[in-house]
């Protein structure tokens, strides 16, 4: 089994909280991980990828083929767009539905959004609602996280002791505010 998981962004949105999480969970589960991220110039604003590589056996490479992704997990929609290139054919975009506006030429969020529901597997997000529901905006990584747990090959409770450890270790109320985002967008994908 190999999964491979292209995460994305705009800097300071948690991706690279999202794309630990996952890994620190896989690893819990006893598989390999081979991670490798992209964030130089996007510690605000800026695009911000991961390649995350799953699998039961030994992984050769950090980075994910063109056509080799399993899922592209993406904290805004025009990101999830801009690596298709990485999507498998059977693949899945897991998206938030909420646009970050960091470029003056942002498109209408009309077409981003119809862009991502056209594509042959897509799930849009409403990952700020959630995080607000749960208790802060700041959340919206592991709303991202919950919906994606329906899908990702990594037990539930390692997810849920990732989000503790993470997020326990600073604030307590932080660790319980996105344990409640992850639970919420859990059970809403778990809906659909």
């Amino acid at each position: 089994m190999t999964y491979d998981i292209i995460l994305a962004g705009v800097g300071g949105q948690g991706v690279l909280s999202l794309a630990a999480t996952v890994a620190r969970a896989a690893m819990i589960d006893g598989l390999f991980v081979r991670q490798s991220e992209v964030h130089g110039m996007a510690q605000r604003g800026g695009a911000v990828l991961a390649h995350l590589r799953i699998s039961d056996s030994r992984i050769a490479s950090d980075l994910i083929p063109s056509g080799g992704a399993d899922m592209i997990l993406s904290m805004e929609p025009l990101e999830s767009l801009r690596y298709l290139s990485f999507l498998k054919p059977e693949g899945i975009v897991v998206s938030a539905a909420e646009s970050f506006v960091n470029i003056p030429d942002y498109p209408e969020l009309g077409s981003v959004l119809g862009a991502v529901r056209a594509l042959p597997r897509s799930l849009l997000v409403e990952a700020a609602a959630i995080a607000k529901e749960a208790g802060s905006a700041r959340a919206v990584n592991m709303a991202l996280a919950g919906t994606a747990s329906l899908l990702l090959p990594i037990r539930l409770s390692s997810l849920e002791r990732c989000i503790e450890e993470l997020f326990g270790a600073k604030d307590p109320q932080a660790a319980e505010i996105n344990r409640k985002a992850f639970a919420l967008a859990r059970s809403k994908g778990s809906a659909k």
